[in-house]
C-alpha cells in the first residue's frame, strides 16, 4: 500500500468504508424483513411518541399519574383514528359505484367528442373502463378473502398501541436505559445521536401534522362550498395522506376529485381539481417552509429516494416510514458532523442537545 500514490490510498479507503457500511445496511434491511412484524410497531409508536409526547408531559404536569395519562394519550389516538377510518369508509362505500359510473361517462363522452364511432379511441375507453371494473371487484375480493393479512395487522396495530402506551409512559427513562446499553466511553455520543435522531423525527412528525391540518381544512371548505357530498371523509382523507410527502397528496387529491365528478359531474370535479392544485401549491411554497423551517429540511429529490427506497423494502408500510426515518438519519449526520467536522481532534464532548424526555 506504501507504493500507491497518496490520493489512490485515500481512494481504496473510503472505498473499503462504503463497502463496509453498505454491508451492514444491506445486513440490517433483511433482519427488518425478517423481523418485520416487530420491527413496524417499534417504529409506529416511536412516531406516534414523537408526535404525542407533548400532550402527555401536559398531563403528567397536571399531575396526572404517568400511567393514567399515557393511557388517555393512547385513547385519544384510539378516537382519532377509529373516527377518521370510519367517515373515510363511509365516503368511499357510499360513492364508489357512483365513481365508476361516473368514469365511464367522461371517457366515453371524451371518446365521442375526439373520435369517430367504432375509432380505436372508442374501443379504448370501453376498455379501460372494464378494466377498472374488473380491478375494482378483484380487489375488492382480494380484501375480503386476505384473511390472514388482516389478522396479522391487527395484530402489529395492537402491539404498536402497547408500545407507544410503554414508550409515553417510561419516556423520562429512555436516556438511562440507553446509556446502560453502551459502554461508558461511548455513552454520550450514543445518548447525543439518539436525541438528535428523536428531534428530527419529532419535527417531521409535528411540522407534518401542521400542514396535514392546514390542507384538509382548506380542501374540506374548498368542497363544501362546491357541495361535494362526503366532504368530511375528503378531508380526513387528506389529512392522512399528507404524512407521506407528495404521492399521499397525489392520492387523495385523485380521490376527492373523483367524488365529486361521481356526485356533480365533470365541471365540479374541474373546480375541486383547481382547488386541490391551489392548495397543495401553496403547501409546498408557504405553509411547509413556514412550519418547518426549525426542523429537518429534506430536498424533494431525497424524499423521493427515501420513498422508493421504502416502497422497495417494506411496500405501503415502507413508504410510511421511509421519510421519518431519512429524517432521523439527518439528525444524526447533523450531531456526528457538529461534533467532528469543525475540530476532528477535540474529544468528544457531553450531549450537545438538552433533554427531550422521548429519546
Amino acid at each position: 500500500m506504501q507504493l500507491l500514490p497518496t490520493p489512490v490510498r485515500r481512494l481504496a479507503a473510503w472505498c473499503a468504508v462504503i463497502l463496509l457500511v453498505s454491508g451492514v445496511v444491506y445486513i440490517a434491511i433483511r433482519l427488518i424483513e425478517v423481523f418485520r412484524p416487530a420491527v413496524v410497531p417499534v417504529l409506529l409508536a416511536v412516531l406516534g411518541t414523537a408526535l404525542l409526547l407533548p400532550l402527555h408531559r401536559r398531563l403528567v404536569k397536571a399531575k396526572v399519574n404517568r400511567s393514567v395519562a399515557a393511557g388517555l394519550t393512547c385513547a385519544a389516538v384510539l378516537g382519532a383514528v377509529g373516527g377518521a377510518g370510519y367517515v373515510v369508509t363511509i365516503a368511499l362505500v357510499d360513492t364508489w359505484d357512483q365513481i365508476v359510473a361516473s368514469l365511464r361517462r367522461a371517457v366515453l363522452d371524451l371518446a365521442d367528442q375526439f373520435g369517430a364511432s367504432g375509432t380505436s379511441l372508442e374501443d379504448l375507453a370501453a376498455n379501460a373502463v372494464d378494466m377498472l371494473g374488473r380491478f375494482g371487484g378483484t380487489a375488492a375480493s382480494g380484501v375480503v378473502t386476505g384473511v390472514s393479512w388482516v389478522v396479522q395487522a391487527l395484530g402489529m396495530a395492537v402491539l404498536a398501541l402497547l408500545l407507544f402506551f410503554f414508550f409515553l409512559r417510561d419516556s423520562d427513562r429512555a436516556a438511562g436505559a440507553l446509556r446502560s446499553l453502551v459502554p461508558h466511553g461511548s455513552a454520550d455520543l450514543v445518548e447525543a445521536m439518539a436525541r438528535r435522531a428523536f428531534e428530527g423525527v419529532e419535527g417531521f412528525m409535528r411540522g407534518t401534522t401542521v400542514v396535514a391540518l392546514i390542507d384538509a381544512v382548506c380542501i374540506t371548505a374548498g368542497l363544501l362550498v362546491l357541495r361535494v357530498p362526503g366532504a368530511l371523509g375528503l378531508g380526513a382523507i387528506v389529512f392522512i395522506g399528507s404524512y407521506v410527502p407528495y404521492l399521499g397528496a397525489f392520492t387523495s387529491g385523485t380521490v376527492a376529485v373523483l367524488v365529486a365528478l361521481a356526485d356533480r359531474g365533470l365541471a365540479i370535479a374541474l373546480w375541486a381539481l383547481g382547488v386541490v392544485l391551489v392548495v397543495q401549491t401553496l403547501e409546498g411554497n408557504i405553509f411547509q417552509p413556514m412550519v418547518q423551517s426549525r426542523t429537518v429540511r429534506m430536498h424533494p429529490a431525497v424524499v423521493l429516494v427515501a420513498l422508493t427506497a421504502g416502497a422497495a423494502v417494506a411496500g405501503i408500510v415502507g413508504v410510511l416510514l421511509a421519510v421519518p426515518v431519512t429524517a432521523a438519519a439527518f439528525g444524526i449526520s447533523r450531531e456526528l458532523r457538529t461534533r467532528y467536522a469543525s475540530s476532528p481532534d477535540r474529544p468528544p464532548a457531553g450531549p450537545s442537545a438538552e433533554p427531550s424526555g422521548g429519546a
